[in-house]
């Protein structure tokens, strides 16, 4: 069967390519081997958040006296309903994701789908093996990304997991090491601690949350600890022992070797891309290391051949492989789109409390040569944040002294996510510092922080 446009791989990349294009008129179709909706809808972004969402809600319960509630029982932790409240949430969004596909006319196809030469996509079935070829005009790699594998950290899915074990555990295990503190295991570890886990966090570099600016990664770590975590940074995990009972972590840290014990150790260092045997060597793909090498509209160096998503340069972020897919798409259709500006992504990370951040942090502006202006407004001042009962965190800019437009903004509270899109905007349409101060904030938000760590910046705060 012949098709105009065929994707490959249905995460938050393949499935928006495929609706977007058939919504443009090309008969589209979309090949899975797996869940519609890929990792992220089935086995990452939705699903951890409603697990975080149950150990929210049981820490509520906890500590629920302090906003005048009496409860007569003690809460417990059922980490088995959590994750079959989490499983049931993924797979509501799973059949969402097909009544769109059908709802815009897409095939589906299921199987693993392999390119090859003269724009043929090979799919092997789910349900018999059964290989049958396609043709397409355009075809789009969108196959994402698995766990990655550490040699000294083999994971047996028992004692030594990925995070698809993580959030399957039917049994809590009373103690855990994550290792690594990027988004993934950093969500995982408070999840766990927030649940009555005793968990360890372990980072290789300097701070938590690596990517993001150092008051923020100090920010997380206290807050952290003082939930009880036990955070160890400057640290790697050099081998560890599953013989016994418990695992015996041995960690490297400046002051010498220590040996943490747990039930659990949780690999989270990141992730690798899925490009392995679909056939880029057979079609002479150009890759660079272990990505797929594309130009600003994701067309690959074979005509008709396109990639976009995890398997390409850029960050992995499901937001970031929608945007993607839209920008390819519609080149492919004859409209011209804006490329995506990877200077302005947001990213989020949602621990307790959250973090969202975009744009160059302190330290990248001072590195780059800018004079700036950097305003921080702590959630200790907020109105709203105290009136919710969690005032840990704070809003922080930075400004160019020179033009006034801001080079970043860092978010660490309560629902940050919700509000970093507006410093997304402020960033894409470069409005000055004195736009935003002169546009009217609600009060009590949490959002309004933003406006008053502009003002902080720009010596004309009133709460502080």
């Amino acid at each position: 069967m012949n098709y105009d446009l065929i994707v490959i791989g249905s995460g938050p990349g393949g499935y928006v390519a495929a609706i977007r294009g058939a919504q443009l008129g090309l008969k589209t179709a979309v090949v899975e081997c797996a869940d519609l909706g890929g990792v992220c809808l089935n086995w990452g972004c939705i699903p951890t958040k409603a697990l975080l969402k149950s150990a929210q809600v049981f820490q509520y319960v906890l500590h629920a006296q302090s906003y005048g509630v009496n409860l007569e029982s003690t809460a417990k932790a059922d980490l088995d309903a959590m994750v079959t409240r989490s499983r049931g949430v993924a797979e509501a969004m799973n059949k969402g994701i097909a009544f769109l596909l059908q709802k815009n006319k897409v095939d589906i196809i299921r199987g693993f789908g392999k390119i090859k030469p003269n724009k043929i996509v090979e799919v092997q079935s789910v349900e018999n093996s059964e290989i049958t070829e396609y043709t397409a005009n355009h075809i789009i790699i969108a196959t994402g990304a698995r766990s990655r594998e550490l040699p000294n950290l083999p994971q047996d899915g028992e004692k030594i997991i990925d995070y698809r074990k993580a959030m399957t555990l039917r049994k809590q295990p009373e103690s855990m090491v994550v290792v690594g503190s990027g988004a993934i295991g950093s969500e995982f570890a408070h999840f766990y601690q927030s649940i009555g886990t005793k968990v360890t966090l372990v980072e290789f570099m300097p701070q938590i949350v690596p990517v993001e600016d150092a008051d923020i990664s100090a920010q997380l770590s206290r807050s952290f600890r003082k939930n009880g975590m036990k955070v160890m940074v400057d640290s790697n995990v050099e081998r560890v022992d599953i013989t016994g009972d418990l695992c015996k972590c041995v960690i490297k840290t400046k002051k010498g070797e220590e040996v943490v014990e747990a039930e659990i150790v949780l690999s989270a260092v990141g992730v690798t891309t899925h490009i392995q045997n679909i056939g880029l060597e057979e079609t002479g793909i150009e890759i660079e290391g272990t990505k797929i090498k594309v130009d600003e509209y994701y067309r690959t160096n074979q005509d008709g051949y396109y990639a976009i998503g995890d398997v390409v340069h850029g960050p992995a972020l499901a937001h970031v492989a929608s945007h993607e897919a839209l920008v390819c798409v519609e080149k492919i259709a004859g409209l011209n789109p804006h490329p995506v500006n990877y200077n302005n992504v947001p990213g989020c990370t949602y621990t307790t409390p959250e973090i969202a951040s975009v744009g160059l942090s302190e330290k990248k502006a001072q590195e780059s040569g800018y004079d700036i202006k950097v305003g921080k407004f702590p959630f200790t001042a907020s109105g709203k944040a105290t009136a919710a009962g969690n005032r840990d965190g704070f809003v922080k800019v930075i400004f160019d002294a020179k033009t006034d437009e801001l080079l970043g903004c860092h978010m660490i509270g309560d629902n940050v996510t919700e509000m970093i899109a507006e410093a997304v905007i402020i960033r894409e349409n470069q409005i000055k510092a004195n736009e935003i101060l002169s546009a009217i904030h609600p009060h009590p938000t949490m959002s309004e922080a933003l406006m008053e760590a502009v003002a902080t910046a720009y010596g004309q705060a009133v709460h502080l």
